[in-house]
């Protein structure tokens, strides 16, 4: 029962801890004969990668995607997809210190409680390194998604939140994304978390956040009714990634507080809804509208502030994490939650054809 593979259909195997050779992953059940390359991989990749700015850990990792077997003349073979990304610039003597304690937060007191062994060397599997090869598989499930789908699919995401500092959706524009550091649809807001989030580093803490990822040109259809629920298999996928504490599809928690005649979202001609507090999904199953989900990510862990904590032998001790850590590690949670509905939604499409023989259709 290792549980370090992800989806049904269209499914990945993820390997490496994050101060090892290499971290990588095996990908399998994406169609013969689709273009793919290193290069088309890349730039999923480059968005994640580390050291790009002050807002995240200065670790500087080249985050190279190679390609070890499925593919052929730059084509899928139809068998499974080996990607591996080396380590560079590991420094394990920063954890040193830390060899037998375990940090607040982290995963430290909880895998050596369930192995009994644990690379203590920058939290090993339970890192968020690990995260960069579920961006790779995310490529490949986005690439295919978009042959399936066409032009009108799209994922994409941002940080809406970070700490108590909020968007104004008045100024929404999902393309100013990517000319600020923080991935932010709002311009204003990200010019005022710059200086939020350089207090929060002088003060030795940390900041968490919350993003929104949206699903455009997804078809009614895709989902199953009951276990296999599209809603469900979404937040599994979110709440898998480091340091996640909720999710939320539409509304979400917010809809507890509306009046039944709100909430529902109403029809008319089309089919049109007239409004989508359910975020794309009914029943487990898309209705066409754009998916909407939402999630909250914690603070980072790793401060550089003392901590009281134990170590393995149960005595008290205060510690002080070193290494190189991200203010809010919530900013490169985007590419990763984008790459996790992603592939989600190649999974759920391909169940959906294997099922029913044909796309979802209106």
């Amino acid at each position: 029962m290792s549980d370090n593979s992800f989806g049904k259909l269209f499914s990945f195997t993820s390997f490496g801890e994050s101060h090892g050779p290499g971290i990588g992953c095996v990908g399998d059940g994406a169609p013969p004969r689709m273009a793919l390359c290193e290069d088309m991989i890349q730039p999923y990749l480059d968005r994640r990668r580390p050291g790009q700015n002050r807002f995240v850990t200065q670790r500087q990792e080249e985050d190279r995607v190679e390609i070890l077997s499925g593919v052929f003349e730059g084509q899928t073979t139809g068998t499974p997809i080996g990607l591996l990304i080396r380590n560079k610039d590991q420094r394990s003597k920063d954890y040193g210190d830390i060899a037998r304690q375990f940090r607040p937060g982290h995963a430290d007191y909880t895998y050596q409680k369930k192995y009994g062994i644990r690379d203590y060397r920058g939290g090993g599997r339970s890192s968020a390194r690990e995260t960069a090869v579920r961006v790779a598989a995310g490529a490949i499930a986005d690439l295919f998604l978009k042959q399936a789908l066409g032009t009108s699919y799209r994922v994409r995401g941002g940080v809406v939140q970070i700490g108590p500092h909020r968007i104004n959706r008045d100024n929404l524009d999902w393309d100013n994304c990517d000319s600020n550091p923080f991935f932010c649809p709002d311009a204003e807001a990200a010019a005022a978390w710059e200086g939020y989030l350089d207090d929060v580093r002088k003060q030795g803490s940390s900041a968490g956040a919350i993003l929104e990822i949206l699903a455009d040109g997804i078809p009614a259809g895709l989902g199953q009714p009951i276990y296999g629920k599209l809603d469900t298999e979404l937040s599994a996928a979110m709440m898998s990634i480091n340091a996640v504490k909720g999710v939320e599809i539409g509304s979400g928690f917010a809809a507890a507080a509306m009046d039944g005649r709100e909430a529902g979202d109403e029809m008319r001609k089309g089919p049109a809804f007239l409004s989508n507090h359910a975020g794309g999904i009914l029943g487990g199953i898309s209705t066409g509208e754009q998916i909407v989900v939402r999630i909250a990510i914690k603070p980072t862990s790793s401060i550089l502030t003392k901590r009281r904590s134990i170590d393995e032998d149960g005595n008290e001790v205060e510690l002080l994490t070193k290494g190189r850590h991200d203010p809010c590690v919530g900013i490169r949670g985007v590419p990763v939650a984008e790459a996790m509905m992603a592939i989600t939604l190649a999974d759920q499409l391909m169940r959906h054809h294997a099922q029913c023989g044909i796309l979802p259709t209106d």
